[in-house]
C-alpha cells in the first residue's frame, strides 16, 4: 500500500479544516523560527504554516 503524506490545516479564508496534499504545497523555506510551508487551500486561499522543532509545540487535546 503506498503511503499517502498530507497534513490537515484550518484555513482563515474558508473557516474548515482541510487535508492539505504534496500537490497543494507552494513552497517550503526555513526560517530561524522553523519551516514555513506555503500551500493553496481547496477554497483557492493560499495559506501558510510554520511547522519543524523550532515553531513551538502544540498543546495537546484529550479526546
Amino acid at each position: 500500500m503506498e503511503a499517502l503524506d498530507m497534513f490537515d490545516h484550518h484555513c482563515s479564508a474558508c473557516d474548515k479544516r482541510q487535508l492539505i496534499f504534496p500537490s497543494q504545497v507552494n513552497a517550503l523555506v526555513n526560517t530561524a523560527d522553523g519551516i514555513q510551508v506555503s500551500f493553496t487551500c481547496w477554497c483557492g486561499a493560499e495559506q501558510t504554516l510554520l511547522t519543524g522543532n523550532s515553531a513551538g509545540r502544540r498543546e495537546s487535546v484529550a479526546a
